[in-house]
């Protein structure tokens, strides 16, 4: 690298919640140009410690000290550190659906001209920002139609107008396609040969591997250990016997089926867009699901794999067009989300916290949500059973929290996915949709809900896992659907599927016979 000079030192940073210790005594050091990885488990402070860093949590609420280029510094909000040149993008896009590119961009940091905003050069000001990212989008668009990694370079594009000296990346592939996340971090490598420093947090071990100059791992809200890749290849084993404390021997639990007879059929099901009258996002979908079977659907973002599953799901999204569904050989039928749970359906959705949770309840009552009836006695809510049902869950999931009383808010990501996916199992399912179940959720927590999903299908139950990551499907089911612009291309079986056969079928347009 070009220096050694040191960018930024967090010394003994100690962030404290009721109840929990977040942060203690955490170290880090970063160096001028380089790209630093900060790996750990869900809930080990990794955002935590990047919120202290950018102000979020103001100076006064944590102990330790923040040295910048030499200098402590002490920032009360979020404005402190951009003025500093620390620029944080969360993993939750902060883009206004309805404004243009232009507005998102200097949302805030308007471009002004004898005293009103200059909207001229604004956009001369985004063309050449969109320039550095790569990107080629009329700055007048509407962010609602852009795609999600076109939505993370505007992020980037919105950071650098900022001029940005450290930018922090908070999960920047986990919403992705492999695409899109390999141009994003071949932008960061650009921006590192071009001095910037940068700070990201990821899950995605092989991203860390390839793009990374050092590697911190924080584990239990303390700083385990920093690895240097020029010192020695840092690889994923490496970073993951940090993470968890010990060697993982295998991403996936071992694990026999015991596949029973077909339960769960969708035929010819077709389903058209809300929006765009005429487009179809289901074309004549026909799929089954057996007992004690994983079946999982591969495609990539935007083939229509969601959109078929929330459609299932008591018609919850499109315009349902045609279509039949069977349970136990007898058709059903389910115009409702109410209709479906009733049916023995769950559906766990890819957006936690859009579509999967209240962020302003508790623990306790998310998880007991979805099946309220269960835990009503003579007309009212038995209390000591939601706690009894939520505590259950908490132990079952390890769901890191002091109390089930606790906001969901206040989780991390991971333990957030957690939650939502006790709520679902809560209403005992025969048919379990699982959408994107492990994305930014670290590899530890990663296989405890693996081998949930198994005791599930042991149990007798259907489980369908969508996934944007093929090891994953390759490692967990036993048979895999591919779909492509709304049609489902192919079905294979766990021990003929490779990576590339899959995505051989992911795109291609022609429906399998």
């Amino acid at each position: 690298m070009a220096t050694t000079h040191v960018k930024l030192e967090m010394r003994h940073i100690t962030k404290e919640f009721p109840g929990v210790k977040a942060l203690d005594d955490v170290t880090l050091t970063v160096r001028a140009g380089e790209i630093h990885a900060i790996c750990g488990e869900n809930g080990a402070g990794k955002s935590t410690l990047m919120k202290v860093l950018s102000g979020v949590y103001p100076h006064g609420t944590y102990a330790g000290d923040i040295v910048l280029d030499g200098e402590i510094v002490e920032f009360k909000d979020l404005k402190a550190s951009e003025r500093a040149g620390i620029v944080i993008i969360h993993q939750e896009l902060a883009l206004i659906p309805e404004l243009s590119v232009t507005e998102n961009i200097f949302l805030g940091n308007e471009v002004v001209s004898k005293g009103l905003i200059d909207w001229d050069l604004a956009r001369a000001k985004t063309k050449e920002l969109l320039a550095r990212v790569g990107l080629e989008v009329n700055p007048n668009t509407a962010i609602k139609n852009l795609g999600v990694g076109q939505q993370q370079l505007i992020e980037i594009a919105k950071a650098l107008s900022k001029d940005v000296k450290l930018l922090i990346l908070d999960e920047p592939t986990s919403a992705l396609n492999e695409d899109d996340s390999e141009n994003l971090l071949e932008l960061l490598k650009g921006l590192r040969a071009k001095g910037l420093t940068s700070i990201m947090i990821s899950h995605k071990l092989n991203e860390i591997s390839e793009i990374a100059d050092a590697v911190t791992i924080i584990r239990d809200g303390q700083t385990v250990e920093r690895l240097d890749v020029a010192d020695a290849p840092v690889d994923e084993d490496r970073i993951i016997r940090g993470m968890v404390g010990r060697a993982l021997e295998s991403r996936y639990p071992d694990h026999t089926p015991h596949i029973g007879e077909t339960f769960f059929e969708v035929r010819d099901w077709v389903v058209e867009d809300p929006t765009i009258p005429g487009r179809l996002l289901c074309k004549n979908s026909s799929f089954s699901v057996k007992r004690g079977e994983i079946v999982g659907f591969a495609g990539v973002m935007g083939a229509g794999r969601t959109e078929l599953a929330r459609s299932i799901f008591g018609r919850s999204f499109g315009v349902f067009r045609s279509g039949r569904l069977f349970l136990n050989g007898k058709e059903i039928h389910l115009p409702t989300v109410e209709s479906a749970i009733a049916a023995g359906l769950a559906y766990v959705p890819e957006d936690r916290k859009t579509h999967g949770l209240n962020l302003l309840d508790t623990i306790r009552k998310t998880i007991v949500s979805a099946d309220l009836p269960k835990i009503v006695r003579n007309g009212l809510l038995d209390e000591d059973e939601e706690l009894r049902a939520s505590e259950q869950y908490r132990q079952a999931l390890r769901i890191k929290t002091p109390t089930v009383n606790e906001g969901v808010s206040k989780l991390s990501g991971g333990n957030q996915q957690k939650v939502v996916l006790a709520k679902w199992m809560f209403t005992e399912p025969e048919l379990l949709i699982l959408d994107e179940p492990t994305r930014g959720i670290d590899v530890g927590a990663k296989y405890e809900i693996y081998t949930l999903i198994q005791q599930l299908a042991d149990a007798g139950k259907g489980v369908v896992v969508i996934s944007s990551e093929l090891p994953e499907l390759l490692g967990m089911c036993d048979r895999i659907y591919t779909v492509c612009e709304g049609r489902i291309t192919g079905e294979v079986l766990r021990e003929d599927a490779t990576q590339e056969s899959l995505m051989r079928l992911m795109t291609t347009t022609t429906a399998a016979a």
